[in-house]
């Protein structure tokens, strides 16, 4: 299971949710960027704009699934000890 070998390697769920709020603001940055700095204009920078922020559902999705886990990996071990 890939949440259980992320939660092992110590990724918790506040750190996807953090993840998720950074691709979001990280979406509007790259967006105005890409508008100012290249000559492709809005066409490009919609492009990199949607890119970035179609990677915050994806976190956020991680981040319910870590804490989905965590909640019961957590009540497991308070009812074996």
């Amino acid at each position: 299971m890939v949440v259980k070998l992320l939660h092992e390697k110590g990724l918790k769920a506040e750190h996807a949710y953090t993840a998720a709020f950074a691709s979001i603001g990280l979406s509007v940055a790259s967006w105005y960027a890409s508008l100012k700095a290249e000559p492709a204009g809005t066409a490009r920078a919609d492009r990199w704009g949607i890119f970035i922020g179609e990677w915050a559902p994806t976190f956020f999705g991680l981040g319910l699934a870590l804490a989905n886990y965590e909640r019961d990996h957590d009540r497991h071990h308070s009812t074996t000890h």
